[in-house]
């Protein structure tokens, strides 16, 4: 019997036998003689309560105050920086008033600071190329560096093989890979060692790109992404004669450190521990309010509410706010990292939330059951269970909704390799709604759910809160649910059917995203 199997036959037995003994019941409440059935009745009770409580409206406040932080600091709240500084100390004296037992967790990290990101085409025909600075790149001079394109042949696995670059044919050039295959940091890597002065990878799917080497010793040539139209473009061009290019990236390294904020209910079972997660930081480029102040503030009042309840949970509740997810994930690395096997086993469930008020949104939620049959799989066991217990409280409340692959861009992934069931949601980044979604959830087909990711306008006017509300609703139930009763992890969920979707030319398929923290293709 594996770990996962250990814990939720573990989680099954004790959820019955110690959670009436954990319970804080009003006089008025009435006990059976069932102690599970009068688990689910507290957890019932508990999510009703939170769900009506917890408002987009009220956590708006903590979204005006990341707006007002990242104005005094630069115009960001990036893991590093002042401002994540500031964000993690108001988000620790506001769960430190409520009663909470909180600390700080802190770590190293590189920070990174894009100094220029410039893309030219100067014959022949002369325009700018919109790119975005891989994390972790090494540096152009200053004023950048002029070369010739060589655009690598389109196969499975484009620019990821020696073979990809022919010999001489990209020496003192610029190599133009499409993504897909491996992960960028070794595209960059095969193309340095053909003699690529420097590498623009294009995207494989509509939308920009934004990606990362997955370290600071990863890079081997300045390395940036470009949008999949730009890329194809370019490379049409490539075949029909030289290309010559202008590239400049230069980017800021150096050692700092940062911290995660972790709060947890006074009371509970420590061995059935309930977790809940969200990025604090932003990026350089901007405040970050939507990617991720929706998820941190959604969190922080869900919290916030639970204290106010006076409730003392069966599970031991722990709430997370992760510093450095913009660089790949390294705060809920470091946290997960420095668990015991005995601190793991502890911990029942992680759900993630991350970006839950894109303008433009789609709703989706987490694969953990792999219905959709696209990217890396399903979750660990129970994370079928957690996925279907989202998507039961949205079509309770007539909320349509489809699933997002687990392709391990956000904070679930360290909790995921651990093998602890996760799910959450998510309502889209840098992707573009189809046709389909616009009719399923209004906004507009073409664009992309959020236009302002991982930029300067990604400000208190770019969020969307009718998405706000209805994720909002989804951290509160599963607080409420999960606190009392873990039941429903355990249980043998029945596989969901796929929600398919008209993609463009007529064709199906399941929707993903492109987050591009880790150094994935």
């Amino acid at each position: 019997m594996n770990a996962t199997s250990r814990r939720l036959l573990a989680v099954a037995a004790t959820t019955a036998l110690a959670a009436p003994l954990l319970l804080s019941a009003s006089p008025a409440t009435a006990r059976s003689h069932d102690p599970a059935k009068d688990a689910a009745k507290d957890a019932a009770k508990l999510s009703r309560k939170l769900v009506r409580e917890a408002s987009a409206g009220d956590a708006y406040r903590h979204l005006e105050k990341f707006q007002a932080i990242a104005d005094s600091a630069n115009g960001n709240r990036a893991a590093g920086t002042l401002g994540h500084d500031a964000s993690a100390a108001y988000v620790y004296s506001q769960l430190k008033k409520a009663g909470y037992q909180v600390s700080y967790d802190t770590f190293d990290i590189t920070y990174i600071e894009t100094l220029a990101e410039k893309l030219t085409v100067t014959a022949p025909t002369p325009h700018d190329v919109e790119i975005v600075a891989m994390s972790y790149t090494t540096s152009t001079k200053e004023g950048g560096i002029a070369a010739d394109l060589a655009a690598v042949p389109v196969d499975a696995t484009t620019g990821c093989e020696p073979a990809d670059y022919a010999a001489g044919a990209f020496t003192g050039k610029i190599a133009l890979i499409q993504r897909g295959g491996c992960d960028f940091a070794t595209k960059q890597k095969e193309a340095a060692a053909a003699g690529a002065v420097a590498a623009v990878i294009y995207n494989n799917t509509a939308g920009s790109l934004n990606g990362t080497l997955g370290g600071p010793d990863a890079g081997k040539i300045p390395t940036g992404g470009i949008t999949q139209a730009e890329g194809q473009a370019l490379a049409a061009e490539a075949a029909k004669g030289a290309v010559k290019v202008s590239l400049d990236i230069r980017q800021l390294q150096e050692e700092r450190t940062t911290r995660n904020v972790i709060a947890e209910t006074k009371g509970g079972r420590a061995d059935r521990t309930v977790m809940l997660g969200s990025h604090l930081d932003s990026v350089t480029e901007g405040p970050g309010i939507n990617d991720n102040g929706s998820g941190s503030a959604g969190l922080l009042e869900v919290a916030l509410k639970l204290a106010k309840t006076h409730e003392k949970p069966a599970n031991k509740v722990r709430f997370a706010w992760w510093s450095a997810e913009e660089l790949g994930l390294l705060g809920a690395e470091a946290y997960v990292n420095g668990l015991t096997a005995a601190q793991r086993a502890d911990i029942a469930l992680y759900l993630n939330f991350d970006m839950i008020a894109s303008p433009n949104f789609a709703q989706f939620v987490y694969d953990g059951d792999d219905s959709d049959g696209a990217g890396a799989g399903p979750g660990p066991e129970g994370s079928a269970q957690l996925e279907k217990g989202i998507t039961d409280f949205l079509d309770s409340r007539n909320v349509p909704h489809e699933g997002t692959d687990f392709d391990g861009r956000s904070d679930y992934g360290p909790f995921i390799d651990a093998g602890i069931p996760s799910g959450g949601t998510f309502t889209g980044a840098e992707g573009i709604k189809s046709e389909a979604q616009a009719l399923k959830y209004g906004g507009e087909a073409g664009i992309a759910y959020d236009k302002c990711y991982h930029s300067a306008c990604d400000d208190l006017s770019n969020i969307n809160m009718k998405a706000f509300g209805i994720n909002i609703g989804v951290i509160a139930n599963a607080v409420g649910t999960y606190a009392h009763d873990l039941s429903s992890v355990t249980k043998p969920a029945a596989k969901a059917e796929a929600a398919r979707i008209p993609l463009k030319g007529g064709k199906t398929g399941t929707v993903s995203h492109s987050r591009g923290h880790t150094p994935t293709a």
